[in-house]
């Protein structure tokens, strides 16, 4: 199966838009279990997600997908990042849960 990141980054204004889908699973359930995975095992913050992240983007590489077209991709997911930050700043910090 070829895999195309361009897909996979690219939001469709749908319910099933795989872009959102997989950054709330990420946001919802994979970061703070690398959180509680670091405190329990007294590893240095971040040190999970950085090493995480390296070793699944490996997978990646290994599926065939060049390094320009990943280093492509996570520089638009990191610009979308720094955008939701600057935002979630302005309105006052990140959502607290739903009223």
């Amino acid at each position: 199966m070829a895999v195309s990141l361009e897909e996979i980054v690219t939001h469709d204004s749908t319910e099933d838009c795989i872009a959102c889908r997989a950054r709330d699973f990420v946001s919802q359930v994979v970061v703070p279990a690398a959180e509680a995975w670091e405190t329990s095992t007294d590893l240095p913050r971040f040190s999970i997600a950085l090493h995480g992240a390296a070793g699944l983007l490996g997978g990646i590489l290994e599926a065939g997908v060049s390094r320009e077209e990943i280093e492509s991709a996570l520089s638009r997911l990191l610009d979308e990042i720094e955008e939701q930050l600057t935002e979630n700043r302005a309105m006052g910090g990140p959502p607290q849960g739903t009223a």
